[in-house]
């Protein structure tokens, strides 16, 4: 039985689909419509290929500054960042180096506004969570009848580094001196610390905590709390030589 070759030669040209046993039986006009597809590729910042939306994205880190990557990621990550963020982030990694030589730490401490822990914390917390790494959570991690500063202190203690999600409910917490204000001091007397701006400014943030806001850290407003996350998950991420 005849087969069309078009799979195989094409049917670019009028002789090409003249020659195959099956459409040269065809009108002109369909046997001209006839094309064996050809995917396309575009290339990505990391020099593999991949369809549709990789150039895109590639075009959105270009135009957000997003084109470095820090010696601590992975050479097939396709998480990018800016100078200023690696710049911000570098410290964190270096106290993330050297406490991950101490057993049963917890990679991140989350501090958070009390009201924000069923909503973007829990987010954020999810995420971190879904790309393996131990995060202390208050909602999670304090016993009911406990002394919730003390546990505070030993999460503190029993964890890598900490990353404050600030909220509008946040700056309301530490403008009170609630909870929030004191995990926030213990973090801001160490270089343990990355703020994570979500639903605010660092302008507004400075009003309120100007030793804080002094603080570069990662925006949700440039990016997604899944891509942050991602970053996040990258900083803590240290592969221990036995």
């Amino acid at each position: 039985m005849a087969r069309c070759t078009a799979p195989i030669r094409g049917h670019k040209s009028a002789s090409a689909a003249a020659n195959c046993p099956v459409c040269r039986y065809k009108s002109r006009g369909y046997s001209r419509s006839y094309s064996y597809y050809e995917p396309t590729y575009t290339p990505n910042f990391s020099g593999s290929s991949s369809r549709g939306t990789s150039g895109r994205s590639s075009n959105y880190n270009v135009n957000k500054g997003r084109t470095k990557k820090p010696s601590w990621s992975n050479s097939g990550s396709s998480i990018y960042y800016t100078p200023t963020e690696i710049k911000t982030l570098t410290p964190a990694r270096k106290i993330v180096e050297e406490r991950s030589k101490k057993p049963d730490l917890r990679d991140i401490f989350l501090c958070h506004a009390w009201d924000d822990r069923k909503n973007s914390t829990k987010d954020l917390y999810d995420l971190l969570i879904s790309k393996s790494v131990s995060v202390w959570f208050s909602e999670k991690d304090v016993p009911l009848g406990t002394s919730l500063l003390r546990e505070i202190d030993k999460g503190l203690a029993k964890s890598k580094i900490g990353i404050v999600l600030v909220t509008p409910k946040f700056l309301e917490r530490i403008e009170n001196a609630g909870i929030a204000d004191k995990e926030l001091s213990a973090l801001l007397a160490t270089d343990q610390l990355v703020p994570i701006v979500h639903g605010t400014t660092y302008e507004e943030l400075r009003d309120v905590s100007p030793l804080l806001a002094s603080r570069s850290g990662l925006d949700s407003s440039e990016e997604t709390l899944e891509l942050i996350s991602g970053k996040l998950a990258e900083l803590v991420s240290v592969e221990l030589v036995s």
